[in-house]
């Protein structure tokens, strides 16, 4: 007779093995088996790439799955994000760089996967999950109008054939569910990524010798942030793991700096000679200490459905995937496990769910959508001193203002609530959309001063309070008023960019900015920084 499950998962990576856990938590008695490729120890450093985590991946982790103990001791805490405008230049100490100069109130990591991924395994396993690593799946039967799935997998020499009443496809780029569906979809972000890891820190601080420059930050560890190297349609990422090995990457668009000419290790230490040449001259005395070198072309896609009524889903890599930069592939993680705890619930409590699986994926793909135009056609002003740290500023009060309200007070199943403020958010997706394009416009008249400023986040209190108060308990009213208070800060924070781009640059178009502003004359408290070229 086949194993019967409640849920069987195929993959036990990130997302599969904190879904199982997150199950678990919930559901004492439930019957789960992650089956996994890789066998388990995985390796540190080199296992996989994604290292940074931002607010709404590292809340699920520390608080929602309660394993803030782990992260504490065994990863770093994150020094946030930290951009320097250095292309073509040695001088970073005499560049535009951008960030906090201590840490903000919520923390968030920089996670060694193999590391994690190891401890998540254990933790399963100790949960009573049926973790079987180095498995193969063989395939699998979609059962439809209530009937169960069937799992066919092999370990070693010995095959086993399984039945579920739940079939979550968490195996990454392999897409099984996807592939066997043909659910895979295209976007227009088309870009690509190299990364190698090193058994060495790389510490942008020994980099330069002025007193003034190192003691910008307190702690002056700027190594501890995930530092961005940007230029023109590529950002070269600098992420510090636990192991004491270091994560470099470069991502670029497609279109500006072809896959070709970075696609081997040797390929990108001479496309940083020309581009960052001084992390090229940190690289070249670590040559003998490369870990592992990998590429990705058009690593971005999305999907045609996720979450399905005959109890079938989709999370993380397996489903959909945007773009390295802000970090969000944990983010959808922890926002598609949820709703799939959630399906699962109410499957449990004898409610009926398909309807409830429509409005969730519908939710998710909106939250996708938003996220891609950050993205999309964006590259392009990436090295831009002007324009990038005023899109950074109004990409994380978007972020931090609506999507991580719905994640840390819990509202993200709240389908009335959210209903009832689809007025405010809907204006505030809008709003975005057009403040996307507004700074891609302005970045095609800007000037791209480039002075020798730091951009300090943490000197802007109501930035630094938005990202405190991520972590308020708030009731319903308290929630439905923090959106529309967050909404109007769009509204101010767009009038104010507007303002600033036509006073410099009086040719670049703001009507579409403005037609969505309730009073565009309004005068706006200052919330930029002042001295932002």
């Amino acid at each position: 007779m086949k194993a019967n499950y409640d849920a069987v998962v195929l993959g036990g990576g990130l997302a599969g093995l904190t879904l199982a856990i997150q199950l678990r938590q919930q559901f004492a008695e439930l019957r789960i088996l992650v089956i996994e490729r890789s066998a388990h120890p995985v390796p540190a450093a080199a296992h996989k790439v994604g290292e940074s985590s931002v607010e709404i991946g590292a809340h699920y982790f520390d608080t929602v799955l309660g394993l803030k103990e782990h992260l504490d001791r065994d990863q770093l805490r994150k020094f946030g994000f930290r951009f320097f405008f250095s292309e073509a230049r040695t001088d970073i100490d005499n560049v535009a760089e951008l960030g906090a100069s201590r840490y903000l109130s919520t923390p968030t990591y920089q996670l060694d996967r193999g590391i994690f991924e190891n401890f998540l395994g254990e933790h399963a396993r100790s949960l009573g999950v049926q973790f079987v690593d180095g498995a193969v799946v063989r395939g699998f039967d979609l059962g439809t109008n209530g009937a169960v799935h069937n799992v066919r997998f092999a370990k070693g020499e010995a095959n086993s054939e399984v039945e579920c009443r739940w079939l979550i496809d968490a195996s990454g780029r392999a897409g099984l569910i996807k592939r066997k569906l043909g659910l895979a979809q295209d976007n227009a972000h088309d870009a690509n990524a190299i990364w190698f890891r090193l058994a060495a820190k790389v510490d942008v601080n020994e980099w330069s010798s002025d007193a003034a420059w190192l003691t910008r930050c307190e702690p002056p560890l700027r190594w501890l942030s995930t530092n961005h190297l940007c230029g023109e349609g590529y950002w070269a990422w600098l992420i510090p793991l636990s192991s004491g090995s270091h994560s470099v990457g470069i991502v670029c668009d497609a279109k500006l700096h072809p896959l070709e000419t970075m696609n081997t290790f040797e390929k990108s230490l001479e496309w940083l000679h020309r581009y960052q040449p001084r992390l090229a001259q940190d690289l070249e005395s670590k040559k003998h200490l490369l870990q592992d070198f990998c590429f990705l072309r058009n690593f971005s896609y999305g999907c045609k459905q996720v979450f399905s009524g005959d109890r079938w889903a989709l999370t993380g890599e397996a489903g959909l995937f945007l773009d390295p930069f802000y970090s969000p592939g944990s983010d959808f993680i922890a926002i598609g496990n949820t709703y799939i705890v959630d399906l699962i619930a109410r499957d449990r409590a004898g409610e009926p769910f398909a309807g409830r699986a429509h409005a969730y994926q519908q939710l998710y793909f909106s939250f996708y959508e938003s996220t891609l135009s950050l993205y999309t056609d964006q590259y392009g002003l990436f090295g831009d001193p002007e324009v990038l740290p005023v899109k950074v500023i109004w990409d994380y009060t978007y972020y931090w203002g609506v999507l991580c309200q719905l994640f840390f007070q819990r509202r993200l199943t709240d389908t009335a609530n959210i209903s009832r403020l689809s007025v405010p958010l809907s204006h505030a997706q809008a709003l975005n959309l057009a403040m996307q394009k507004f700074m891609r416009d302005w970045s095609q008249l800007s000037s791209k001063r480039n002075d020798a400023v730091m951009l300090d986040q943490a000197s802007l209190p109501w930035f630094a309070e938005l990202n405190r108060g991520l972590r308020d308990q708030l009731d319903e009213a308290g929630f439905r008023a923090r959106i529309t208070e967050n909404v109007a800060l769009l509204d101010t924070l767009a009038r104010e960019i507007v303002g600033r781009a036509v006073q410099r640059c009086p040719q670049v178009d703001a009507s579409a900015v403005l037609k969505l502003l309730n009073d565009p004359a309004a005068a706006a408290t200052p919330l930029l920084f002042e001295d932002a070229a």
